[in-house]
């Protein structure tokens, strides 16, 4: 895939161009109702760990102080650092982080339901099918930048989440804190280095929400010949449910996926870099940490988790932090963090789908 520069993603420049474009592409506006879909999630998801009020308030503490604690580290191993400050955390509960991801998304992709138009009788029905889908998510979400809200993103960490981890792996409860910390404060230094991501993410998202006119026997042919590259073995950029919906979509939609599975590919592979690269003087037990966090990962679910996880793309977003990681790995070990921070610079840089597996054909391409 090429990836497709800031120019090409915009609207036509001529007056025509525009009005073809807002006929053609309603977006995902009105399309779910995030507000039935933030009630809806809060009253399903499931209770978090059994604790008792002491060690709930010890937990929101640490981890607000370990947020800006993570701040410099993260500055002093990416090389990144544009005079900004990260804002305090949100530290939140299962609710909570459903609240602000559907505000999130209803600020990413639109919100509310056109009054008289076809979307009023889909928004909620939407808006019910997403509220589950976030509950379900709520119970596995440690933290998250969200750049989308407020003037200088929020940072969400969830703290029954990281309680029952930390938990289940039997690793020091401050050092596994700081180390979640340390992840999420690499988003947000990334996007507040790199202003341009958010726009990039924006109008990829607009790009996915566009219509047209294609045939369904077009969009067949793709998913059964989809399906066949997978039994032949042939890689597949997304995989699972998520890379046979990519089959179904006609091309401006299916590159628009790709470069924001590349960059996510490359934002959580970064993330994961900083939060080991940091080392013991920052987080004593980083290598038991990742060790056993990574053993987890692995653990087989029982079937109807891993029904679950494939329909809503976790065990992608899994692959996505190993390879991505693998690449910030290889091309930082070979040129150094310095010449590696040059893939910020627009989406031109960003790696392409053939060169996350294939670190040295960036640096070729991108560093010479």
């Amino acid at each position: 895939m090429t990836m497709t520069g800031p120019e090409n993603l915009s609207a036509p420049a001529d007056s025509e161009g525009r009005e073809l474009t807002r006929k053609a592409r309603p977006n995902l506006t009105g399309v779910v109702d995030w507000n039935v879909a933030a009630r809806t999630g809060a009253a399903l998801v499931p209770a978090g760990p059994r604790t008792t009020r002491y060690s709930a308030e010890q937990a929101v503490t640490e981890l607000a102080a370990a947020s800006v604690r993570a701040e410099g580290p993260v500055r002093e191993v990416t090389g990144l650092d544009d005079g900004s400050v990260v804002p305090d955390a949100l530290i939140v509960d299962r609710p909570g982080w459903i609240r602000a991801a559907a505000d999130s998304m209803a600020q990413l992709t639109g919100s509310g339901v056109e009054a008289g138009s076809a979307a009023k009788f889909v928004g909620k029905p939407a808006g019910l099918q997403a509220g589950a889908m976030l509950a379900f998510l709520s119970t596995a979400i440690l933290g998250q930048y969200d750049p989308f809200t407020g003037p200088d993103g929020t940072l969400l960490l969830v703290a029954p989440n990281i309680m029952a981890v930390e938990r289940a792996l039997g690793v020091p409860p401050s050092d596994f804190r700081l180390w979640v910390c340390l992840h999420e404060v690499t988003h947000r230094v990334q996007f507040s280095s790199a202003p341009w991501i958010a726009d990039y993410m924006r109008r990829n998202v607009e790009i996915l929400g566009e219509t047209g006119d294609e045939p369904l026997a077009d969009m067949l042919g793709r998913l059964v010949e989809a399906v066949q590259a997978r039994r032949r073995g042939e890689e597949d950029p997304a995989g699972g449910v998520i890379g046979l919906l990519r089959a179904t979509q006609a091309e401006p939609q299916r590159d628009a996926l790709d470069r924001l599975l590349m960059l996510g590919t490359l934002l959580e592979g970064h993330a994961d870099h900083v939060m080991d690269a940091v080392g013991p003087a920052v987080v004593p037990s980083v290598a038991r940490i990742r060790a056993a966090f990574d053993q987890r990962r692995k653990r087989p679910a029982n079937p109807i988790q891993r029904l679950l996880r494939a329909l809503l793309g976790m065990d992608a977003k899994v692959a996505q932090y190993v390879r991505g990681k693998a690449f910030v790995d290889a091309v930082v070990g070979t040129v150094g963090m310095e010449r590696f921070n040059t893939i910020w610079t627009d989406p031109e840089t960003l790696p392409r789908t053939d060169e996350i597996s294939d670190p040295q054909r960036w640096v070729n391409r991108v560093l010479g």
